[in-house]
C-alpha cells in the first residue's frame, strides 16, 4: 500500500486540481509566447529582452515556472508510486521509490531556482 505521505497534495483529489490548473497555467503561456512570436516575425533581443523585463511578464515566467514544477513533481510521484512497488520490485520497494522520489525533488528544485534565478537575475 501507498501511503499519502510523500504525495505533493493533502489528497488524490489536490493532486488532480493541482495538475490541471498547473496544465492551464502553461498552456496560457504557451499560447502567448507563441502569439507574440507569430505576430513579431523578426523579434530582436532588445524587444525579447523588454518583454521579458516588465513586471507583469515576470510574475507570468514565475506562475508558469512553479506550474511546471508542481506538474512535473506530481507527474514523478504519481509515476514512481505506480511501478516501484513490492510486487514489481521487492521488499526494498519503498527505499528505492523514496530515494528516487528525494531525487526527483532535488532536481526540480534546483531547476526551478536556476530558472528563478535567469528570470529575476539574483
Amino acid at each position: 500500500m501507498v501511503t499519502t505521505v510523500t504525495s505533493f497534495g493533502r489528497s488524490g483529489l489536490s493532486d488532480w486540481l493541482v495538475q490541471r490548473v498547473s496544465a492551464v497555467v502553461m498552456t496560457a503561456y504557451l499560447i502567448f509566447i507563441v502569439g507574440y512570436l507569430l505576430l513579431n516575425s523578426d523579434v530582436s533581443y532588445q524587444q525579447w529582452a523588454g518583454l521579458h523585463s516588465g513586471l507583469p511578464m515576470r510574475m507570468f515566467s514565475l506562475l508558469t515556472m512553479l506550474s511546471v514544477a508542481a506538474h512535473a513533481w506530481i507527474g514523478m510521484w504519481s509515476v514512481l508510486t505506480d511501478y516501484i512497488t513490492v510486487r514489481t520490485i521487492g521488499p526494498k520497494a519503498k527505499a528505492i521509490r523514496i530515494f528516487f522520489q528525494l531525487g526527483m525533488i532535488a532536481m526540480i528544485l534546483v531547476y526551478l531556482l536556476w530558472a528563478v534565478d535567469i528570470l529575476w537575475g539574483i
